[in-house]
């Protein structure tokens, strides 16, 4: 029995202790702790027989470390896709270099490195590989700090129905990696801070004279509106002689039906000749 035939639920027979197994949509997730990362990967080349390297990447998750994934493929006997998965800590983002089980993943582990900042050890060469030498941090990572934001705002900032006429300012919205420009940036300490919004209360209880007064009507005019309906304005006498009456035009008499062709008349018998046998 092979060994894609034990998972998900043998997933620690075959990957060793501390190995879990889940499949969805056709895919099948190893979960392994990071000191077997590289027995996993020799394994799924092994004994799986996942032979084709696809890719390796690197996800961020806030609150539980970087989860570095590698997706393989066994070809043999139908296409057959495994994701084997660690989670590292932020503060100790290292893990073994699997160049010496996939050579293919050299690529893969130079630019998760530049993205994420996670280490491998024993790489031949972690040099950039898609950002400039003298570029500062990883772009990639959840708190990295979007410094184009800080010179242009973000365009989602404020929220729909926020005036623009220097009233009061809702709260702004400040998604990952957007900063406030009053901390971090040029700009640092250097704006004052948005106007509180007043509370509803105060609102309502504001004094009779920032608001026109309302137009109160009284009963006389109210039974005076009421009496007697307006009279319907009389027909304007037409004085121009485009506004007179148009006159109505006499009908034209019917044509009367034509006759019916008369039937052509039959041909004469041409006269006989003296001699013609009767």
């Amino acid at each position: 029995m092979s060994g894609f035939e034990r998972l998900p639920e043998g997933a620690a027979e075959v990957f060793g202790e501390g190995a879990s197994a889940a499949e969805a949509y056709d895919l099948l997730t190893v979960d392994v702790p990071p000191d077997a990362w590289i027995g996993a990967l020799t394994t799924a080349r092994d004994v799986l027989g996942c032979t084709f390297f696809d890719w390796l990447s690197a996800v961020d998750e806030p609150g539980t470390g970087f989860q570095v994934c590698a997706h393989v493929v066994a070809l043999d006997g139908g296409v057959r896709r495994l994701l084997v998965r660690t989670t590292v800590p932020y503060d100790a983002a290292a893990l073994p270099t699997a160049t010496g089980v996939y050579p293919g993943a050299g690529w893969h582990e130079r630019e998760t490195h530049e993205m994420f900042g996670v280490d491998f050890t024993g790489h031949p060469g972690l040099a950039p590989l898609l950002l400039p030498e003298e570029f500062e941090g990883h772009p990639l990572r959840k708190d990295f700090v979007l410094a184009s934001r800080v010179v242009k705002a973000w365009p989602g900032a404020k929220e729909p129905g926020e005036s623009h006429d220097g009233g009061p300012k809702r709260r702004q919205m400040q998604p990952p990696g957007v900063p406030d420009p009053n901390d971090w940036g040029p700009l640092k300490g250097q704006l004052p801070p948005a106007p509180a919004r007043p509370a509803r209360g105060a609102r309502a209880a504001a004094a009779p004279g920032d608001r026109p007064a309302r137009r109160t009507r009284s009963v006389s005019e109210g039974s005076a509106s009421q009496a007697s309906p307006p009279a319907a304005p009389a027909p304007a006498t037409p004085d121009a002689p485009w506004q007179q009456p148009r006159e109505t035009p006499p009908a034209r008499p019917e044509r009367p039906a034509p006759e019916p062709p008369a039937a052509p008349a039959a041909p004469e018998a041409p006269p006989k000749e003296e001699g013609d046998a009767e």
